[in-house]
């Protein structure tokens, strides 16, 4: 499944952050917990350079407490990138953040000048209530629908720190198959521009495999599915999607799955580990190398047909 959502303001906020960002001393880049390899944006480390990093992982109350550890390691094995996972649902965490700007920006307190930094993350993952909670007021519209935020701003925090916030940005087009289907499981794109079936299937193929135990309880099963579709169909008889004539009704029941998981309510699931990661990134490195040798000798082909008709032509 092919994820390409790349509305227009999110072309207009890469070309405002690209503007904006010479005068940022820091990058505060917000994370989904469940999926952080999946929802860090490639064009983010582009766009920085090599200016200091805060990864949040928001929505920590969610995700996996044992893998997002073994995330917050990971992260910070890049050079400059400090990672700290949290949830809105507690702002005595979100308080800290501050204090973290600092510690990466120590001229700053020589110099009395604000830091200033900039706040950016994908669609619906939290980012504009970590800047409520830090201004203090409601600044930044909140919702459960993704791209709320539509343009940039910037706050001053009145402690140092000047934040400016960008709208959620995806990127024109996710290599990873993985990762889209990852970003469509938590929600991260309108779920109009998604077959739920598919999604769910996906989901229910990974919990089998990493969650059995949180899938026998949360639906009361007596033995484990063998498949994806076996599971969906499980959830459907248990809680009442029938169709007519008593067969399953699998959208209802991807929809129950899908509903379940994002609200916590079937257990604190990651999607993801490191070790994932690094194998996915490796096979979508192959792949995109094998496209580019593909593009490169068509171009070559093409190039020595030019040249041949030149020559043919000038005999």
């Amino acid at each position: 499944m092919a994820i390409q959502w790349y509305p227009g303001h999110m072309h207009k906020a890469r070309k405002e952050i690209e503007e904006v960002m010479p005068q940022i001393d820091l990058v505060i880049e917000v994370l989904d917990a469940r999926i952080p390899f999946s929802s860090e944006n490639p064009m983010v480390k582009t766009l920085r350079g090599d200016k200091p990093c805060i990864k949040l992982l928001n929505k920590s109350d969610l995700a996996d407490p044992v893998t997002t550890q073994k995330w917050v390691e990971y992260l910070e094995l890049e050079q400059g990138v400090k990672a700290m996972a949290i949830t809105t649902l507690q702002a005595s965490q979100v308080r800290k953040i501050p204090d973290l700007c600092r510690k990466l920006v120590p001229s700053r307190d020589t110099t009395e000048k604000d830091i200033r930094t900039m706040i950016m993350g994908i669609p619906n993952v939290g980012k504009s209530t970590i800047i409520n909670t830090l201004a203090g007021r409601v600044i930044a519209k909140t919702g459960n629908e993704p791209a709320v935020t539509k343009r940039q701003q910037r706050i001053n925090l009145k402690n140092g720190i000047v934040l400016s916030d960008t709208p959620g940005i995806l990127w024109p087009k996710v290599d990873n198959e993985s990762s889209s289907y990852r970003l469509a499981v938590t929600g991260a794109i309108k779920d109009t521009a998604m077959e739920y079936e598919d999604v769910a299937m996906f989901a229910a193929e990974y919990f089998l495999k990493a969650y059995p135990d949180a899938m026998l309880e949360r639906y009361k099963l007596k033995a484990l599915p063998k498949d994806d579709i076996g599971l969906l169909e499980a959830i459907g008889r248990k809680r009442g999607a029938l169709r007519p004539g008593g067969r399953i009704d699998l959208h209802k029941a991807s929809e129950l799955l899908l509903h379940e998981y994002r609200s916590g309510k079937i257990g604190l699931l990651s999607l993801e580990t490191p070790e994932m990661a690094e194998i996915e990134k490796a096979e979508v490195a192959r792949i995109l190398a094998e496209k580019e040798a593909i593009k490169q000798a068509k171009l070559e082909a093409e190039r020595l047909k030019r040249s041949g008709v030149r020559h043919n032509n000038n005999d």
